[in-house]
């Protein structure tokens, strides 16, 4: 039987400082993720999930199965997160080829962010390949692109557990810091490859 484990930060704990403290990361990653694999493994033992890739684990509990569907969706959403931040002192630029679908990067960021605010209560705000089209969507709770066909090539996590020790109800703030000081554009331009 497939077991899911705790996949590793692409960074150390430290990292992210001043922006995102290493004692969020330690509950953000190393206890809510953590949860989310315990459960989903205890709820695939025995099915005919228990052998499945996450992904196909996603798509195939889509609809049918909301507990086991939310945590394998957690599961990806925040690997793919983890992803989309760099540590503070490496720098990245937005591929112009998705700043130019946008308008322009501070059109994008602008957009971005106004979608990110937009979310009422937990969620996520994604740039996604649609086809051929670059979009800005939001999904709620455990929601993921991936459900919907759709390509992530960026996310960033608007539940409070992401920012709150932190940022407490300063989600604009929090939104700001990833953007300007931790997005990794390297890896949206490996996903806009995909």
């Amino acid at each position: 039987m497939f077991t899911l484990t705790q996949f590793p930060l692409p960074y150390s704990e430290t990292a992210l400082a001043p922006y995102i403290s290493a004692e969020t990361l330690n509950y953000h990653h190393g206890k809510h993720v953590a949860t989310y694999i315990k459960n989903l493994n205890d709820l695939i033992t025995g099915t005919k999930y228990a052998d499945m890739p996450l992904i196909d684990i996603i798509k195939e509990s889509d609809g049918t199965d909301q507990k086991i569907f939310n945590n394998a969706a957690q599961v990806y959403n925040h690997d793919f997160f983890f992803n989309c931040m760099r540590p503070a002192d490496k720098k990245s630029t937005v591929p112009v080829k998705l700043a130019d679908a946008f308008g322009g990067t501070d059109k994008l960021r602008d957009q971005f962010k106004a979608a990110a605010l937009s979310v009422f209560g937990s969620g996520w705000a994604w740039i996604v390949r649609d086809g051929d089209e670059y979009k800005i969507i939001t999904t709620a709770n455990a929601d993921t692109p991936i459900a919907h066909g759709m390509t992530p090539l960026f996310t960033i996590d608007v539940w409070e557990h992401a920012y709150y020790l932190d940022y407490q109800n300063r989600r604009a703030e929090f939104i700001d810091a990833v953007w300007d000081n931790l997005a990794n554009w390297d890896f949206v331009a490996e996903n806009m490859e995909l």
